[in-house]
């Protein structure tokens, strides 16, 4: 075990929350960056035994403060709020103040293919922070995580309606990860450092094609789930058009066999299984 409480950032949200409960599952000490310490999320982390500091992603001053005496970072930004210059601001903040506080490891949330220069702006700015990352003085390692099996429930509507909109043929595999995994693999390399520094690590689960996420879908309700195929021309925002283009393309690269194989003690959720436990 680590010496020190480790920081999580984004702790109430998908990603960060996923790596809180594994943490504190394995009874380490937490503390966790909020914007709002008063809203109904960052009490239930406080009830939990949570240290929480108030901050911003973007504001260097309270992120140095809050990585004061820590013995690592869970780190991640996000473009979705104010954009991708943004988000790489968020990470030179977050850089910055992890190099000014002497943070011992940083393992930072990026996105598996960032370093495949794919085009999609998301991916192409955590690259950017990547960079920087690599090119600095603070140990780190990073983490990649594909597509969250949880972005299907963007449709869940649809879905409990018998459909499945995916822009993608049919029998076009599709790696994916439950945050639950991300959450237990960066509680291991948080709690265990020395063997995953300077390293960049992707992460998937399970790899099922449309057709398939439909007939699981279709299992657990108890009716029958179509994948109907959303034509690219249909998506309207750029971020979203490239991604698709992207997985479209080359896609993830993971090699889900070697990973299991390597890390047996993460759960490695498969999409039936995430689909008995959200739907049934």
């Amino acid at each position: 075990m680590v010496d020190g409480p480790i920081l999580v950032l984004g702790a109430t949200g998908g990603q960060g929350g996923a790596v809180a409960d594994a943490l504190l599952g394995q009874d380490a000490r937490l503390r966790a960056l909020v914007r709002d310490p008063l809203g109904g999320a960052a009490r239930g982390l406080a009830r939990r035994g949570v240290e929480v500091v108030t901050g911003s992603l973007s504001d260097r001053a309270s992120l140095a403060a809050a990585m004061s005496g820590v013995a690592g970072v869970f780190a991640l930004t996000t473009p979705f709020e104010a954009g991708v210059e943004a988000e790489v601001a968020q990470g030179r903040a977050i850089l910055a103040a992890a190099d000014e506080s002497g943070v011992p490891h940083l393992v930072f949330s990026s996105v598996a293919g960032a370093d495949q220069s794919s085009g999609v702006p998301h991916f192409d700015s955590k690259a950017r922070i990547e960079a920087e990352l690599v090119s600095g003085d603070v140990p780190y390692t990073i983490l990649g995580p594909t597509y969250f099996f949880d972005n299907a429930l963007g449709g869940a509507d649809r879905i409990l309606n018998g459909v499945l909109d995916l822009p993608l043929p049919s029998d076009r595999p599709l790696q994916q990860l439950a945050r639950p995994d991300l959450g237990a693999f960066a509680a291991e390399v948080l709690l265990n450092p020395s063997p995953y520094v300077g390293r960049r690590i992707e992460l998937a689960g399970d790899a099922p094609t449309p057709a398939q996420m439909a007939a699981a879908l279709g299992a657990v309700l108890g009716r029958e789930v179509r994948h109907e195929y959303v034509p690219l021309t249909e998506i309207s925002n750029p971020d979203m058009h490239a991604m698709w283009m992207f997985l479209n393309g080359p896609g993830y690269r993971v090699d889900i066999p070697a990973l299991r194989g390597a890390h047996p003690e993460i759960p490695w959720t498969r999409f039936p299984d995430w689909a008995r436990r959200t739907f049934a």
